[in-house]
This record gives C-alpha cells, sequence and structure tokens, in this order.
C-alpha cells in the first residue's frame, strides 16, 4: 500500500519524509525542485499490541506490518500543463493509494514559498485544481477513444455515457470521488484503467513550528475548517522537530514528546491515519520464530487472509485457529486461552476480525 506525499514545494514534504523513513536519503533544501525522482521507503505501522504478544512468546524476533511512502517532487500552478515537470509527477501520483498532502502553516522569512506568502487553503486549493485538471485531460483522452468504439459496440457506448456524465461532473469543479455513480460496476471498470487522482483519500498534514504544537494558530485553524467542510482530516506536526527526533533513543523521545504535550509524534499519527484510511486493519502470528502483524483489508475472510502468507495456505485452507488479542493477552498466551476455550475453530466463511491471533491449517 502506497502512501504518496504531495504539496508545493518547499512546505516540508521530503522532512517530513527524512523522519518518516528514520533515515536522511531525501534531500531537503530551501529552494523549488529539489526532488525529482521519488524517494521511495517502506515503513513499519506502530502496533503496542506487537510488544505485547512478544512479551507473552519471548520470539527471536518480532515483525510490524508496513507501508510504503513515497516522497512526490512539489506541483506547481500549471502541473497538469507539464508546468516544473508536473506531468511525471502527476504520475507517479497516479500510482499510490491515498494522498497525504503536507501544507505549510508557518511563517519563517528565511524559508521561500514558491507563491510568495503563507495561505494553506490558496495552497491546498492550487494542488487540488491541477489533480483535477489531470483527471481531465485523461478522461478527454478515454472519451475520444470511446467515440470510435461506441460505433459498433453496446459496453462501449454505455462507457461513453458515463464518461461523459464524469466528465460534465469533474468540468464543474467536482472531485471523481463524489460523482454519483449510478452504474458501480461501468464506473469500476473506468477507475481501474485511468486511476484518477481525485478518487483517491486525502488527508492534510499541517507543517507547523514549535509554537504551533501548543495551541492551534490561524494557519491550522483555516485548513481545519476547510477539510471538515470536504470531509477530510488533518494530523498536525512540526517536520523540523520530528526530523531532530530522528537520532534520539525510544525514551527520549517519549521525554520530548511528553515536554512538548504529545502522546505520539506526528508521524505515527500520519502512519496509524494512513491505515485506517485504506480500510487495512492486521491480524497476528505469534511463534517462537516470531511474532509478526499481517495487513489485510477489512472484511477479508480467513483464506485470503492465510494467503497474504503465502499462496499455498490460501489454495489448501483447511480451517483457522482463532483467539482474539484480548483473550491471548488475558490467558497469557495459546495454551491458556486453550484451557480456557478461548480458542476457536474457523473456517473459510470466517471474516477476520482485527487483533486476531491466527494459526492455519492447510494441505497442498
Amino acid at each position: 500500500m502506497k502512501v504518496g506525499i504531495v504539496g508545493l514545494p518547499n512546505v516540508g514534504k521530503s522532512t517530513t519524509f527524512n523522519a518518516l523513513t528514520k533515515t536522511q536519503n531525501a534531500e531537503a533544501q530551501n529552494y523549488p525542485f529539489c526532488t525529482i525522482e521519488p524517494n521511495k521507503a517502506i515503513v513499519p505501522v506502530p502496533d503496542e499490541r506487537i510488544e505485547e504478544l512478544a512479551k507473552i512468546v519471548n520470539p527471536d524476533k518480532i515483525q510490524y506490518s508496513t507501508i510504503e511512502f513515497v516522497d512526490i517532487a512539489g506541483l506547481v500552478k500549471g502541473a497538469s500543463k507539464g508546468e516544473g515537470l508536473g506531468n511525471q509527477f502527476l504520475a507517479n501520483i497516479r500510482e499510490t493509494d491515498i494522498i497525504l498532502h503536507m501544507v505549510r502553516c508557518f511563517e519563517d522569512d528565511n524559508v521561500i514559498h514558491v507563491e510568495n506568502s503563507v495561505d494553506p487553503i490558496r495552497d491546498v486549493e492550487i494542488i487540488e485544481q491541477e489533480l483535477l485538471y489531470a483527471d481531465m485531460q485523461t478522461l478527454e483522452k478515454r472519451i475520444a477513444k470511446l467515440q470510435k468504439q461506441a460505433k459498433g459496440s453496446k459496453d462501449a457506448k454505455a462507457q461513453l455515457e458515463l464518461a461523459n456524465e464524469l466528465m460534465e461532473w469533474i468540468s464543474e469543479g467536482n472531485p471523481v470521488k463524489t460523482f454519483p455513480k449510478k452504474d458501480e460496476e461501468a464506473f469500476k471498470v473506468i477507475e481501474r484503467e485511468l486511476s484518477f487522482l481525485t478518487n483517491k483519500e486525502i488527508f492534510y498534514g499541517a507543517n507547523v513550528d514549535e509554537e504551533g504544537l501548543a495551541e492551534d494558530n490561524e494557519y491550522v485553524k483555516a485548513l481545519k475548517e476547510y477539510a471538515a467542510k470536504h470531509g477530510r482530516e488533518v494530523i498536525k506536526l512540526c517536520a523540523k522537530l520530528e526530523e531532530e527526533m530522528v537520532d534520539m533513543s525510544d525514551e527520549e523521545r517519549h521525554e520530548f514528546l511528553e515536554s512538548l504535550g504529545a502522546k505520539e509524534s506526528g508521524l505515527d499519527q500520519i502512519i496509524r491515519k494512513a491505515y485506517e484510511k485504506l480500510d487495512l486493519i492486521s491480524y497476528f502470528t505469534a511463534g517462537k520464530i516470531e511474532v509478526r502483524s499481517w495487513t489485510i483489508k477489512r472484511g477479508t475472510k480467513a483464506p485470503q487472509a492465510a494467503g497474504v502468507i503465502h499462496t499455498d495456505f490460501e489454495k489448501g485452507f483447511i480451517r483457522a485457529e482463532v483467539i482474539s488479542y484480548e483473550d491471548f493477552i488475558k490467558y497469557g498466551g495459546e495454551q491458556g486461552a486453550k484451557e480456557a476455550g478461548a480458542m476457536r475453530l474457523e473456517g473459510k466463511d470466517y471474516v477476520v476480525q482485527d487483533g486476531d491471533v491466527m494459526h492455519f491449517r492447510f494441505n497442498v
């Protein structure tokens, strides 16, 4: 699962990416288009449950679920027409599953702003307008192709009708995500082939200075108000401080966050929120070799969940032995849960729940 980090140049994307990945491999400089090729990194999803399971099982290693973050170069006004190498950057966004839109919410004369002033709503609208323009261009090409095909194909004619309705919708400034779909299946075909940018989930990262962490400044308040109107969420962080925490030990980081009055870092919030927005959950396997978290979509059934470990597990699925996380902790592990009657045998129709501790029986 890929999270694309987007925004105007110099809003803190690469600094946030550096901190997210706990590396310094995304060059961050005070000039536009510092990032050209997208930087990519696999990031573990924080989950205290893994540590608690490990205390009981005492495994040789633990393995977290992961999400991939992609640091995409700064977009500018006119990106959809190729400004600032925009077409290349828009293509990079198309490959992601969800968008983290970084927005500058602080004043600093030493940090250049590509629009020469700080205005988070204007900045957000510039980016989202470019995404909309890009979708219109993509759809125009598809409509031209469908017009030729529609003469001899009922399916193409139906697709053309839908594409024209969609074009009318986004031409009025509406994102694809809000399009009232009359034909769900036909829309899925178009979306799968064209991967509309404005159909992706978006959430905002409000990049503030240290003072802005303690209390929302006017920029954060404006961004939160805008987000609420559009059904989106805002996570507040100070990218500069997050990057400074990279080299701290866990204990030092915890103390530092406490001094700021925060329970967890902005980065941890971003990772959790991305996981949640993608409608992902985790189940666990817990043995002496490893305690591991496995990522699945909410609503996944047991055989398909088993297939995440290995395709043979899905093909030869017999049953799953399931203990809820709470019962595993409560009864001190697998044996205690068995003795308490807290282990269940589930079949092919079982929908895996977040936190299930599972052992699969299969035969190939």
